[in-house]
């Protein structure tokens, strides 16, 4: 049997995660307008509620990596806006359905968080990343097909 091949992608900020956070920002503002809470209690609240999200928002947005790719072994790299290849270790992955989170751990540029979401990638690539990452082992090697 032949093993994995490698798998390469492209990384964009989700759309979707950004209209997800921007509603429950929206929903968390209304709760403070119409709860009990004092006025001067109601600014602050709602104004903190508005700022974490809009951090949060140019966060995701300011996310270095524009390419990622896993070798038929266990190698990473990330390819940075800049055009530069940087090594990267797994650090760890959740899979939500259709959703993939990786958190990726470089020596330069520390964890990079990566989703993969049905608005910002292919359907085969993120189902080849789960199926791939469902044979790894504990330590975090992919067992020899």
């Amino acid at each position: 049997m032949t093993s994995a091949p490698a798998i390469g992608f492209e990384c964009r900020p989700s759309r979707l995660l950004r209209r997800a956070l921007i509603a429950v920002a929206a929903v968390a503002v209304l709760a403070v307008a119409l709860s009990g809470l004092a006025l001067w209690l109601k600014l602050p609240l709602g104004l903190a509620a508005a700022l974490a999200t809009w951090r949060s928002v140019r966060r995701l947005a300011a996310v270095p990596v524009a390419a990622a790719g896993w070798s038929a072994e266990t190698d990473w790299t990330l390819r940075l806006i800049d055009h530069k290849d940087v090594p990267a270790t797994l650090a760890s992955f959740r899979v939500f359905g259709d959703f993939v989170l990786l958190r990726l751990q470089t020596v330069e540029h520390g964890v990079q968080v990566l989703l993969l979401a049905p608005d910002n990638s292919d359907a085969d690539i993120r189902r080849r990343l789960r199926m791939r990452l469902a044979t790894m082992q504990p330590d975090g090697a992919v067992p020899q097909l």
